[in-house]
């Protein structure tokens, strides 16, 4: 497992790389444009020369980029959709400049409508925006569940698939908070084992490519998107220690949104995961001699 954070990109893209240095990361997540605004930075290729030069040699083997939060591909506003569609052009084509592992994205929400015609409107968006870049992936992230968000179930995620036409280049982020929120048990050995087979029946699990590592602050199925420091949420040190030690998960990226670093991931934070990533596979080696000596 690729285990690191999200780390900003202010002052310059390559400034990530050494925030994500300092943390100790694996793998890095990006903003590629302020999250608050729909105006795209404009970046040069020299940016992204800066960029792929400052990686080098790091043990950054990863790096996503996430799509901001204003967009709603599945917005029933047509001017919604064309700025969403921009923006996640714009994001997709700095992927591509970067070399970045995938854009991450919340495909939208329905509010108060139809789910199936916004999952629709969703498709059509993401089919524009793959056509209209190179070779940059995009993974669509799981959600809580409130307000209509798309993806809050393995069957939603499976249709929003559909609906793009099952281009290769679309995969999943799944966000540990948001699983445990929207009712998949994933603190628990048979519960995450039980989580990920049904998303291999209903999605595949070879579409699986990265991860956000979140506890979360409210109970299970409650469908509300809280995040917590980790090992101080409801899924705790040991529901954390279990999903970062899920040996489906190695060779993923594996970011931290929250943290001690005013909200954001710290250093300290990045070593705890990865502490837990130990712990995690430690205790299921000892699981597996007991059930070995009980046969």
């Amino acid at each position: 497992m690729l285990i690191g954070a999200h780390v900003s990109q202010a002052g310059g893209l390559e400034k990530a790389v050494e925030r994500g240095l300092e943390r100790g990361c694996q793998a890095i997540q990006i903003f590629n444009q302020s999250p608050r605004m729909w105006r795209p930075t404009a970046y040069s290729d020299e940016d992204f020369a800066a960029f792929r030069a400052a990686l080098q040699s790091t043990p950054i083997r990863a790096v996503l980029i996430h799509a901001v939060y204003l967009l709603n591909c599945a917005s029933e506003d047509p001017a919604i959709r064309q700025k969403s569609l921009a923006s996640l052009i714009q994001s997709l084509r700095v992927g591509d400049g970067i070399g970045a592992a995938g854009v991450v994205l919340h495909a939208g929400s329905a509010k108060q409508g139809d789910v199936g015609a916004a999952i629709k409107r969703a498709g059509k968006v993401i089919k524009e925006a793959l056509a209209e870049s190179g070779r940059c992936q995009l993974h669509l992230e799981d959600t809580a569940g409130a307000g209509g968000t798309l993806g809050r179930s393995f069957e939603e995620l499976s249709k929003l698939l559909d609906a793009t036409g099952g281009d290769e280049r679309v995969g999943l982020c799944l966000d540990s908070c948001h699983l445990y929120a929207s009712g998949y048990e994933v603190s628990s050995y048979d519960g995450l084992a039980q989580t990920l087979e049904e998303c291999d029946r209903l999605v595949g699990l070879e579409r699986l490519h990265s991860l956000h590592l979140n506890d979360s602050m409210v109970p299970l199925g409650s469908n509300r998107d809280r995040h917590a420091l980790l090992g101080e949420g409801e899924l705790g040190e040991r529901g954390i220690a279990v999903f970062v030690s899920e040996p489906r998960f190695e060779g993923v990226p594996c970011v931290l949104e929250t943290g001690r670093d005013g909200g954001a991931p710290a250093a300290e934070d990045v070593a705890q995961a990865k502490k837990l990533h130990s712990r995690g596979r430690a205790a299921r080696t000892r699981r597996g001699s007991r059930a070995k000596a009980r046969r």
